[in-house]
This record gives structure tokens, C-alpha cells and sequence, in this order.
């Protein structure tokens, strides 16, 4: 879903596709994934990311150079800083998808996260995950009930906030 409220459109990618990665190491991304990204904004070539807990991420381009100039760390001692940014850039490849929407895995990236030949591209607001199919069902498995409190519980924050806005609309238009 791409959102747009003025200048900036706010990155928003959704939705889980499994897929298989075929002989020449390529996993489709698939072009409900695609169509989620302003290619104006976010550019159309992609970093492959070694992400946090060891998870592949797929980042637009425009995305990811805002991020890495943001990120480095400006509180940590200066060999963390250089380690921080040494590492960073050296587990992330810049990556384009060819005509029919296939991503070439880097091989030494894919051993390092674990990924097999059944992975799951999970949209996960500004990046796509790929993760081994079967790890990912364990997760949700792991994580759902969880993930159900926290929605129920930002459902009632997101109506009650909608009813404070409302009452304060209608008490304007009574003055």
C-alpha cells in the first residue's frame, strides 16, 4: 500500500508469499509486493540486507541510503561507530529484480541466514523478510497469541482516539 499525505508517501509493505528459490538461486518477488512501492520515491533497485536475528530483508534503494545515513551510530564510541558502519555495509548488496520480477540471492548472504528452497517473503512495513517457509509458520505459530492481544488492544486505542476526534468536531460546529 502506498499512501501519499503530501510530499512524502508513507512506506507501508504487507502480506506473506511463499515461493521457491529455483537452480540459478532466484525467488520471485511478487507484484503484490511490487506494486506497494512508489518507484518514484523509493527508487526500483533494492538492497539485500543481513538483517536482525539473522533475517534476509529486502529494502527499496532510496529506503535503504536513508536509513544507513540515519542509523550510524552517534552515541557509541568511535571503534563501534566504524565497526557499525564497516559491517552494515559489507552484509548489504545492492540488488535489482530482472523482467519478470526475480531477485538473484546472494550466496554467501542466503548460507548465512539459513534459507532453503521454500521461502516466505513477509511485507513488514519498509522492507520485505524472506524467511525459510517452515521457520516462519513456526513463528507465527509461536507469536500469535500475542500478536492478537496487541491488535485487539490497538483497535480500542485507534475507535477511542476516532471518538475523542469526533466529539471535539461536533463541539466546534455547536460554538
Amino acid at each position: 500500500m502506498v499512501m501519499s499525505g503530501g510530499a512524502k508517501s508513507l512506506l507501508l509493505l504487507t502480506g506473506e508469499y511463499e515461493h521457491v528459490v529455483d537452480g540459478k538461486s532466484r525467488v520471485l518477488v511478487s507484484n503484490k509486493l511490487r506494486n506497494q512501492i512508489d518507484v518514484d520515491e523509493h527508487g526500483s533497485s533494492f538492497y539485500l540486507v543481513f538483517g536482525a536475528n539473522g533475517i534476509l530483508c529486502l529494502y527499496p534503494e532510496k529506503y535503504f541510503e536513508q536509513i544507513i545515513l540515519a542509523a550510524a551510530p552517534q552515541s557509541t564510541a568511535p571503534d563501534e561507530s566504524a565497526a557499525f558502519e564497516r559491517i552494515s555495509s559489507a552484509l548489504a548488496s545492492k540488488v535489482e529484480l530482472d523482467r519478470q520480477g526475480r531477485l538473484l540471492l546472494n550466496e554467501k548472504l542466503r548460507k548465512r541466514a539459513g534459507l532453503k528452497d521454500r521461502i516466505t517473503l513477509v511485507g513488514v512495513r519498509d522492507h520485505i523478510e524472506l524467511w525459510n517457509s517452515e521457520d516462519w509458520e513456526r513463528y507465527l505459530a509461536d507469536h500469535m497469541v500475542q500478536y492478537q492481544q496487541q491488535m485487539l488492544q490497538a483497535r480500542q486505542i485507534a475507535l477511542q482516539k476516532q471518538s475523542r476526534e469526533s466529539l471535539t468536531l461536533e463541539s466546534r460546529q455547536n460554538d
